[in-house]
């Protein structure tokens, strides 16, 4: 029975084996998730500084608009005032040329400042496109890191999973079903060694004659208190 329980230990190494591989492959969706939204991520704020930037321009070309149109207005009422005789009519054209001046000093002064705002951001922006084109360079590495990654998992899993089925059979059909209830319901591992009388599994300890019985290796001993399958290392 202790040529028994050897095979036991090697299958639960598969096994062990086969399930962190199997956790670790569904970790992958998450991971390549994350990284495509660190892409989207650096592009959708890239694109929010340019949005800004075309939005700067509209304004300021609205303002020049604005300008010209109130220049035009200016060359307008100056020739009136040329063809007027009224003096009434002269001041209150004068008076609106005034305003029109005034006007025109405030709009170019707000197209000062967005031009100064503009090139603010067109520096941001320049320094962002490095970063971002650095960014994603790590990004599309990790990606196909992780693609790499992936196919390597899936072929040891594929590898570990024959090899299991070859080992499964070299053990004793009933001594397998037992094995795989315990190591299905215990989530860890089926068959575990005893240490100064105390089941590794569940950390309890056992009675004197289990402890004996597991020592021997001449019978499956189980755990009384959590069933896990026994051994004496050495």
């Amino acid at each position: 029975m202790q040529a028994e329980l050897e095979k036991l230990l090697i299958l639960q190494d598969r096994d062990q084996k086969i399930r962190q591989i199997g956790l670790e492959i569904k970790t992958l969706p998450q991971q390549r998730k994350n990284l495509e939204a660190q892409l989207a991520a650096t592009a959708a704020s890239l694109e929010s500084l340019k949005q800004r930037a075309r939005q700067l321009e509209v304004d300021r070309k609205k303002l020049e608009l604005d300008v010209g149109t109130r220049q035009s207005s200016i060359s307008r009422l100056k020739t009136q005032q040329y063809e007027t005789r009224k003096n009434d009519e002269f001041q209150a054209m004068g008076h609106e040329i005034e305003r029109y001046e005034k006007e025109i000093v405030q709009l170019e002064d707000q197209e000062l400042e967005l031009m100064e705002q503009a090139d603010k951001l067109r520096a941001e922006i320049a320094t962002d496109e490095k970063t971002a084109s650095a960014g994603r360079d790590s990004v599309n590495r990790q990606l196909a890191d992780l693609e790499e990654k992936t196919k390597t998992l899936q072929t040891q899993l594929e590898e570990l999973k024959n090899e299991r089925v070859q080992l499964a059979h070299n053990v004793d059909e009933e001594v397998v079903e037992r094995y795989e209830r315990l190591f299905a319901s215990k989530g860890d591992a089926a068959v575990v060694a005893v240490e100064h009388g105390v089941c590794t599994g569940c950390h309890m300890k056992v009675t004197t004659a289990t402890a004996v019985h597991a020592k021997s290796g001449n019978e499956i001993v189980s755990c009384e208190q959590c069933g896990r399958i026994l051994y004496v290392a050495g």
